[in-house]
């Protein structure tokens, strides 16, 4: 069995351009999404969207409701995308959170077996009260019992080169991205490290971030292995995805 990749939209979240990309005007409507992928050793999440609780109301994310207008419907969280694609939830082998912000672990708690791979950085700064202020870390999303393995940088997961963890700090402390490589392509799956294409062709940076230093010596490096044949999928770009949450790029 080759790699696959099986691409999701798991809710949508519409918020001021400016919240997330400094001094732009009007507002976005941005993708949520998560990644199933399916290697011969094990299957394997990237990221896992909104929390479940979101499609009835918005007041588990505090203070954060103010900001963000939630469109999360019945069928579009985690669960619900993998066993409509005949995958059982309990039989996730690994998760792999880029970060742990609301929007990355929200479909945790659906994935009971999986053991969570994240950066050691990452998971410090969930405990640091004034990273935890800034960043607005909920530990209810993610700190669920999980078997967890703590990584330092870069982390072959099976040994081959076909997933493997990409540190990208900047955007937290301990950021990381995937590079997946299929039969057909070499994908890198940014999450918020670059958040759509304007960012990566402008620099059009957040007007937040741990390390803007960081965040741009990592966008950097995205052109460089794009000029190299990678295709860069974005962590919120709707330009990469269809309304009904279909990905636009061919992932065969």
């Amino acid at each position: 069995m080759s790699v696959k990749i099986y691409p999701m939209v798991c809710g949508w979240l519409e918020v001021a351009a400016g919240a997330i990309l400094a001094d732009q005007p009007g507002r976005l409507r941005l993708p949520i999404p998560g990644y199933l992928i399916e290697h011969p050793k094990g299957r394997v999440v990237f990221d896992t969207g909104l929390h479940r609780d979101l499609q009835r109301d918005s007041s588990r994310l505090g203070k954060l409701a103010k900001m963000f207008t939630v469109q999360f419907k019945n069928g579009e969280d985690l669960a619900a995308q993998l066993k409509g694609r005949q995958f059982d939830p309990a039989r996730i082998d690994y998760m792999i959170n880029s970060h742990l912000h609301f929007d990355h672990v929200g479909g945790n708690v659906d994935l009971p077996n999986a053991k969570l791979i994240v950066q050691r950085r990452e998971w410090e700064a969930a405990d640091n009260p004034e990273l935890v202020r800034v960043n607005g870390y909920n530990r209810a999303d993610f700190d669920l019992g999980h078997q967890v393995q703590q990584i330092d940088g870069e982390y072959d997961l099976f040994g081959d080169g076909a997933i493997v963890c990409l540190p990208s700090y900047g955007h937290t402390a301990g950021h990381q991205s995937l590079r997946v490589r299929t039969d057909s392509a070499e994908y890198v799956l940014t999450a918020d490290s670059c958040y759509m294409r304007k960012v990566i062709e402008e620099m059009i940076l957040p007007p937040f971030a741990f390390s803007y230093e960081a965040m741009r010596e990592v966008i950097e490096r995205y052109r460089k292995m794009e000029g190299a044949g990678s295709k860069l999928i974005f962590g919120h770009d709707a330009a990469q995805w269809n309304s009904d949450g279909t990905p636009v790029m061919d992932f065969a």
